[in-house]
C-alpha cells in the first residue's frame, strides 16, 4: 500500500531561507505551483515510460525528462 505523499507547507516552512515569513494565500500558491510541476513531471515520465513499452515509470524515465521539465518550468 502507498504511503500518503507528506505536506508540502510544513516542508515549504522548513526549506525557507532564515526567518522569512510568508503569509497564508503565497504559502498556499506555492503549494499549487508544486503540485502542477509534479504532475506535469508524472505525465512526461509516464509517455518517457510508454514510448519503451513499460508498464512502470521508472528512476530513468523521470530522469530523462526531468531536465526539459526543470528547463520548462523556468521560463
Amino acid at each position: 500500500m502507498l504511503n500518503k505523499a507528506p505536506k508540502l507547507k510544513s516542508t515549504i516552512r522548513t526549506k525557507a531561507r532564515g526567518h522569512i515569513n510568508i503569509s497564508p494565500a503565497s504559502e498556499a500558491m506555492i503549494e499549487l505551483l508544486t503540485l502542477v510541476f509534479l504532475n506535469s513531471l508524472a505525465e512526461q515520465a509516464k509517455a518517457a515510460a510508454f514510448e519503451e513499452r513499460s508498464a512502470t515509470i521508472r528512476e530513468h524515465h523521470v530522469k530523462a525528462v526531468s531536465k526539459k521539465a526543470l528547463k520548462k518550468a523556468r521560463g
